[in-house]
């Protein structure tokens, strides 16, 4: 799989832990991960996790990547806001049991974790847990093993559930706030990785547009 990594504002400043440890424990199981920042709380470029929401549906529906791994304060708002955009299907992941629960039962592509919650001495060590559990087995094994079946039946009933509750993504972006779409995508490292990345001409051509206004 290709991970993205998002954070947000409020926990900038710890985006180069979090993604040395996503990065090492992504590796051992044979990902790759791209950092979308924000790399530190100085940055000039300020991401909300209301535009965490938003860039992890446009990267996961074009394919840019296969998962998104973001947060805020709690994890909750940012859980909150990937689940209203199309194509994300977000857990919201504190330890390495919700990690390996989430990734069986509910085989999701993003979530949301708290990186100021609970976040002290000794968080490294549960950040490493956590994605070493996250990505133990390929998603989707069910948990338990007798229940794989039921599960992904779930899993298949809400996928299409949100194909009827939830627009077309190329649709969401040409009828929101512009100001607020291109101010959730107008930095260097977005612009580099996602058009690098995109399998979706369209939804690509559309987003140049903007920025280019």
């Amino acid at each position: 799989m290709k991970i993205a990594l998002i954070n947000e504002n409020s926990q900038a400043a710890k985006n180069s832990q979090i993604y040395e440890v996503l990065k090492a424990e992504a590796e051992k199981a044979g990902h790759t991960v791209d950092n979308y920042g924000m790399y530190s709380a100085e940055d000039e470029h300020q991401l909300t996790y209301v535009m965490n929401g938003l860039l992890a549906s446009i990267l996961l529906t074009t394919k840019a990547v296969d998962f998104v791994v973001t947060g805020c304060g709690t994890g909750q708002g940012a859980m909150l806001a990937a689940n209203s955009f199309p194509n994300v299907l977000c857990g919201h992941v504190t330890n390495p049991l919700d990690a390996y629960l989430f990734g069986q039962v509910n085989d999701g592509n993003c979530i949301a974790m708290p990186f100021a919650q609970n976040f002290g001495w000794g968080a490294e060590i549960n950040l490493h847990d956590t994605f070493a559990k996250l990505f133990s087995e390929p998603f989707g094994g069910g948990y338990p093993k007798e229940r794989v079946i039921p599960e992904q039946r779930n899993k298949k009933i809400l996928d299409s559930v949100k194909l009827v509750t939830h627009r077309p993504l190329i649709d969401i972006l040409k009828t929101m706030d512009q100001e607020f779409l291109k101010s959730a995508i107008d930095y260097p490292e977005f612009k580099e990785l996602f058009f690098a990345n995109s399998q979706d001409e369209e939804i690509s051509e559309y987003l140049r547009s903007v920025l280019a206004k």
